[in-house]
């Protein structure tokens, strides 16, 4: 069965693709569960409510976990809150790529 941990980083290659930055580093991702029959639950925000590449993310996310070992379903639950503020969930690197100094 994957890890949190393996799971986190498979998300790591998903990129906005507006902003051309990882969603884990953006800060979308809130949160991962996995229960012990395989099934994923992804909590993420998206950078706004009106964001016209959200079923792209949406669909991302799924494609890279699906083939994980042991992991029969995934599961995005997008939720607007918090809301997503760079300065707050953004990691150290992104905010100095978007001129957000901490």
């Amino acid at each position: 069965m994957a890890t949190v941990e393996e799971i986190m980083e498979r998300l790591s290659t998903v990129e906005d693709p507006e902003l051309r930055l990882s969603i884990t580093e953006l800060g979308l991702v809130y949160g991962v569960d996995q229960d012990e029959q395989g099934n994923v639950r992804v909590t993420m925000t998206l950078t706004s409510p009106g964001c016209p590449l959200g079923p792209m993310i949406h669909h991302e996310v799924n494609r890279v976990l699906r083939d994980l070992p042991g992991v029969k379903s995934v599961e995005v639950n997008i939720v607007w809150e918090p809301r997503w503020d760079p300065r707050i969930h953004a990691s150290d690197d992104v905010k100095m790529l978007l001129g957000i100094w901490p």
